[in-house]
């Protein structure tokens, strides 16, 4: 591997070490943050949601301006607004200031992970290509597995602000090792569609804000229903622009390739399957367990431990000819039954009764991160790579956004219904359980844990026949069968 290469992967690889670590590590926070800013229910839950949120909103745009502009200016713009975003988290005086600066390092994070993603596909081919990316899911791995334990160390010993501003100083590194990345693009440089990407940032927000409210309002509610419905008119409206556009901000043709559309699929579930425990769980083991937040983020290692070993195991064996449609249903197979296994899950449960579980969870994201874009990015041209990428970041980001509000606002209708009490069940949900209903309110929360693990468990179950289904080989196309020479006609014998 030439130096340039070599230092393009690096710093593709320190963006995706610091930028997962900042997601996983901000969960263990959330009930210092809730007490310390005097925030609860939709409004705490922004804080990781509202990062989510901009991130899938801008992931397909950054691709497709990477495809224009270099994909290496993507990436050091989104480092750049990366980290004024996690210094004004730092800094934030309350909810709201947090949230906006939540939003704007997802904004950054786009950048950073699209803009990455396609420099290793247009840097790198073949096996390298494979390996490449697989180390981008091991380096991913990491980051998911220290984010909690650095940030419960962070946080108990200096407070949540000095996690965010740890992460605002490895953003300055990004910037810097941009520098040393090499750069790509497309060969034609046309016209930005604005009007798409602005569809598809409405859509995406429209959705994910209805969803949100759905919690506190009810899903009959108009503040749920109507932007619901304009979600799906944006919706609408960005497949119409496409569909018109000479240069659109996505190809539709690539939906096309139903072994895209597979391995897509694969990356949603990949993101949708673990987020309510990645994003739940620590606020779980410190309000109903009555954990430390440093030994909540030490229990989730039995997450991110396998999603940091794995992924190269997983590149290793599609290298050596193991199909990767078997490594990806077992993949999604095994987050199913991880999901399906923790609904054991009860306050005092301990590290032994979830080690099995959330090792499972791992194991399957850990076998499947490091495969997915690989493959994908695979089935394009070399001159759509930024597109691809995005929109499999988008589909991700996006799938991960809707399943961790999807998840928090299950457990807050169940807990509604249990308490008959809005503010409570907000309370409850935020991990503040105190006085002598303690016992009760621990135990509504873990029912209420059951039937939203119950309802993951099985989106994943359905979704790794799907995957299998769209991954198999076409049929042979039978030659068709050579038609029989005809008989040659009697000659007419001459009459006497």
């Amino acid at each position: 591997m030439t130096g340039r290469r070599a230092g393009t992967l690096a710093t593709v690889l320190l963006g995706f070490l610091a930028l997962p670590m900042l997601m996983s590590g901000t969960t263990v926070a959330l009930p210092l943050i809730g007490a310390d800013l005097g925030a609860s229910g939709a409004a705490l839950q922004w804080v990781v949601v509202g990062y989510f949120l901009a991130a899938a909103a801008m992931m397909l745009v950054a691709g497709s301006l990477g495809d224009l502009y270099g994909r290496r200016r993507v990436f050091a713009a989104g480092a750049l607004v990366y980290t004024a975003g996690a210094l004004v988290s730092a800094l934030a005086g309350d909810i709201l200031t947090l949230n906006v600066a939540r939003i704007l390092s997802g904004v950054g994070a786009a950048g950073v992970m699209t803009g990455g993603g396609a420099v290793l596909g247009g840097t790198f081919t073949g096996p390298a290509r494979n390996r490449a990316y697989a180390a981008m899911g091991t380096t991913a791995g990491v980051g998911l597995a220290v984010g909690p334990t650095l940030a419960g160390w962070l946080v108990g010993a200096l407070g949540w602000r000095a996690a965010f501003a740890v992460f605002a100083g490895a953003g300055l590194l990004l910037l810097a090792g941009a520098a040393a990345m090499a750069d790509s693009r497309a060969e034609e440089r046309p016209r930005v569609d604005v009007g798409g990407a602005l569809a598809l940032i409405g859509a995406l927000s429209l959705t994910m804000f209805g969803v949100n409210q759905a919690a506190a309002a009810g899903w009959a509610s108009a503040r749920v229903l109507v932007p619901l419905g304009l979600g799906v008119a944006m919706l609408v409206m960005f497949v119409l622009v496409e569909r018109r556009v000479r240069h659109p901000v996505l190809d539709l043709g690539l939906l096309r390739d139903r072994r895209f559309v597979a391995w897509t699929l694969a990356g949603l579930v990949l993101a949708a399957g673990p987020a309510g425990v990645t994003a739940y769980l620590p606020t779980y083991l410190q309000g109903a367990g009555g954990v430390s937040v440093q030994a909540a983020g030490l229990t989730m290692l039995a997450l991110t431990t396998p999603v940091l070993l794995l992924p190269q195991v997983g590149g290793l064996l599609i290298n050596h000819g193991v199909p990767a449609r078997a490594l990806v249903t077992a993949g999604l197979l095994l987050v199913a039954a991880g999901n399906a296994w923790l609904t054991t899950l009860r306050p005092g449960l301990g590290v032994a009764g979830l080690l099995g579980p959330l090792a499972t969870l791992g194991t399957g994201i850990g076998l499947m991160i490091g495969i997915t874009d690989a493959q994908a990015v695979n089935r394009v041209a070399q001159e759509r790579i930024g597109m691809a990428t995005g929109l499999l970041n988008t589909v991700r980001a996006g799938g991960g956004t809707l399943a961790t509000t999807l998840f928090g606002t299950a457990l807050a209708t169940v807990l509604q219904a249990r308490t008959d009490d809005p503010a409570r069940a907000a309370r409850i949900l935020a991990g503040s359980l105190a006085g002598p209903g303690r016992a009760v309110e621990a135990a509504w929360l873990t029912g209420a844990w059951q039937v939203a693990l119950w309802g993951a468990s099985g989106v994943c179950a359905v979704a790794a026949p799907a995957v299998w289904a769209l991954l198999s080989p076409p049929r042979p196309v039978r030659p068709a069968a050579a038609a029989a020479p005809a008989a040659p006609r009697p000659r007419p014998s001459a009459l006497p």
